[in-house]
């Protein structure tokens, strides 16, 4: 599967068909993933049949995932989408928060359980208590106090204009490492907390995430993103070699977050032109660079279509699986390179790769998409099971609809779709 040229001249980002498909898409998925309520606490991963296992337990990232996705569902008028944030509001003020030591959990501790305090969950609680916030949601304000609290107190670094990655529970231990993911996560609700705050200092904390992870080490590095470093910030390429396949902090790169990258530079660019802010011209250099490697080395590499999850240092696939969330996020980074620019080639990637969603991932017996295809995309579980996420596959629904500013949340709330 390659991209085919165009049938017409106009795209489908301007076709009313298309914008009805994708709506319809995400009203199935929002439908899927009501289940993922707990009846206790916030949200729990679902299983392949979209069923909460008996033995679900609430998880602070999809409680905050569910909590952002519902919020823009709600703004949008979706009805029972509401109490559904009010739900994840009081989880992730309640039993996900640590009311001893400040800041939040990865899960609902269990008796005896230690858990540390990790940048990757506190940038969900951001995006999450942000889209609450903006949806009315009363209690989302005391959470949105909190979580900004605790990101300029312990995770924010000025000097080095990054996030920290990891603390103790009583956040006396610092983790001896520097994750480019939880600061790219951090560059997505940093541009959120800017845009529903007006609160410009947020955005100018993305622009320094993205200069230095992305213009100083992923595009002399041919814009193959480098993904973890030491805590003196040094590149750490060897890093879980003896774990190829984690879900968060896998071996080599990972061209999903090229994508991811790709997109959220276009999104601040466009921040920055919105409000009258100087803007480097390398942004969106850097982000046509992402989007050429990821696809250049990651597109049917082992002579099957889909994206594979990771690449070594030689450019050679070491996880072949097709991970739903990286295709959903080409799409979308497609879409936006698409408004940004009018070049025509990405109105071709973008119709292959929802070509392939709906081909390969879409599940239309057992709902939602599945999660993770093999390297000859049928259903597999190398890395993740069950059906745990709507946050990349629902935004994936929007972001065609959306302009490339301002941030979702502030987009949907002003009546832009």
């Amino acid at each position: 599967m390659t991209p085919n040229p165009l049938s017409s001249r106009e795209s489908w980002l301007e076709r009313s068909a298309h914008h009805h498909w994708l709506e319809m898409e995400g009203q199935r998925l929002l439908a899927f993933y009501r289940a993922s309520r707990h009846p206790e606490c916030g949200f729990a991963a679902l299983d392949e049949q979209g069923r909460l296992p008996d033995d679900a337990h609430p998880d602070t990232m999809i409680t905050a995932r569910m909590t952002h996705c519902f919020a823009l569902a709600a703004m949008r008028g979706e009805p029972g989408a509401a109490p559904l944030v009010a739900h994840g509001v009081a989880a992730l003020r309640g039993d996900l928060h640590d009311h001893e030591h400040g800041g939040w959990y990865g899960e609902r501790p269990r008796n005896g359980e230690t858990q540390t305090k990790q940048a990757y969950i506190h940038a969900f609680v951001a995006l999450a208590a942000a889209s609450a916030w903006q949806s009315g949601d009363e209690d989302a304000g005391p959470l949105l106090d909190d979580i900004l609290e605790v990101l300029e107190t312990r995770f924010w670094d000025e000097r080095e204009g990054r996030l920290r990655e990891g603390f103790s529970r009583d956040w006396s231990e610092d983790e001896a490492y520097r994750g480019g993911n939880s600061n790219m996560h951090a560059t997505e609700a940093f541009l959120q907390l800017a845009d529903v705050l007006d609160a410009p200092q947020w955005r100018a904390r993305a622009l320094s995430i993205v200069e230095r992870i992305i213009h100083a080490h992923a595009r002399p590095n041919n814009y193959r993103v480098v993904e973890h470093f030491d805590s003196h910030w040094q590149e750490w390429r060897d890093y879980n070699r003896d774990k190829p396949g984690d879900p968060f902090r896998p071996y080599g790169a990972t061209p999903g977050h090229a994508f991811e990258w790709s997109r959220l530079m276009l999104h601040l660019e466009g921040s920055l032109l919105r409000h009258g802010d100087s803007t480097p011209g390398w942004l969106i250099e850097d982000a046509r660079g992402l989007f050429h490697s990821a696809t250049e080395l990651a597109w049917q590499v082992d002579g099957e279509p889909g994206l594979i999850y990771t690449h070594d240092w030689d450019n050679q696939p070491v996880v072949h699986e097709r991970m739903h969330w990286v295709v959903a996020e080409a799409a979308s980074t497609a879409a936006m390179l698409l408004k940004r620019t009018g070049d025509v080639g990405y109105e071709r990637w973008y119709r292959c790769f929802w070509d392939y969603i709906d081909r390969f991932l879409i599940d239309r017996e057992q709902g939602s998409w599945h999660q993770e295809l093999d390297r000859h995309n049928r259903p597999s579980s190398t890395v993740w099971s069950g059906k745990a996420d709507l946050y990349h596959a629902y935004q994936a629904t929007l972001l065609p609809r959306l302009p490339v500013a301002p941030t979702m949340a502030r987009a949907i709330a002003d009546g832009m779709l």
